[in-house]
């Protein structure tokens, strides 16, 4: 299997203090990889470093993305590359609407047209997947939704984008069980049957259950202290982190 994604003893700071000490990373074309750890180990900001969010500032090693050093990119170039990130907390954007942000992204990252009549198919087809009401495709991006909804509105613009690599940062925190599922089924078919490669950073195992998880990480302390498979998983829920935190 090609390699998606190689990070090299990564160190990333954000106003002055140093989060990540050196994290390495591999991710094959096509896996599912899990980050865990507790609260405040690094793990959000890893994936905004890996985004290019400009508040985190990279200050030693690499990030090679399909082959091509990205460490040094700007957040929209990398979008382009086919890297994605859905936010713990999604932001609100009054004045565009949530089918124009994400008919307007394809044509960013593609370069072409996209035809209204085929992007209206295509969305109507994944809101319905998502139990998502297509009223909210009018409506301005994310202003009034609800939690859930915004987060549904997350995993619809995975889906509607297809990116090469998509980093989901606690999609599922502040969901209900029923939300939890809905949003599973999307992320699965964006695993299953687009093929996609997935970093979930995740506290929670609820959203896990109906993906094929390949590997498993667990971040402390800027660190990636432990490595394992899809059973580390289970064994994190029922243990906590401890054991490899020590």
């Amino acid at each position: 299997m090609s390699e998606m994604l190689k990070i090299n003893d990564l160190h990333v700071t954000a106003a002055g203090k140093e989060i990540l000490h050196g994290v390495d990373l591999e991710i094959g074309k096509g896996e599912t990889h899990v980050l865990m750890g507790p609260n405040g180990a690094g793990k959000s900001t890893l994936g905004y470093a890996l985004m290019g969010h400009p508040k985190y500032e990279i200050t030693q090693g690499s990030i090679i993305y399909e082959g091509k050093d990205i460490t040094a990119e700007t957040a929209d170039k990398r979008a382009q590359d086919g890297l994605f990130l859905s936010f713990q907390n999604p932001l609100e954007i009054p004045g565009i609407s949530l089918s124009n942000f994400i008919r307007n992204s394809m044509e960013q990252r593609t370069g072409e047209r996209v035809k209204l009549w085929d992007f209206k198919k295509a969305i109507a087809k994944e809101m319905e997947t998502l139990n998502m009401d297509p009223a909210y495709a009018d409506r301005d991006l994310n202003v009034g939704f609800s939690g859930g909804e915004k987060k549904k509105a997350e995993i619809l613009q995975l889906l509607m984008l297809n990116p090469g690599l998509a980093i989901l940062d606690e999609t599922d925190s502040g969901l209900d069980v029923d939300a939890v599922r809905t949003v599973s089924e999307g992320i699965s078919i964006f695993q299953k049957e687009k093929q996609g490669t997935l970093l979930i950073i995740t506290h929670s195992t609820k959203i896990l259950e109906s993906l094929k998880v390949d590997k498993t990480h667990v971040l402390a302390d800027g660190k990636i202290v432990a490595n394992g498979g899809p059973e580390m998983v289970d064994e994190i829920n029922e243990n906590g982190f401890e054991k490899y935190i020590k």
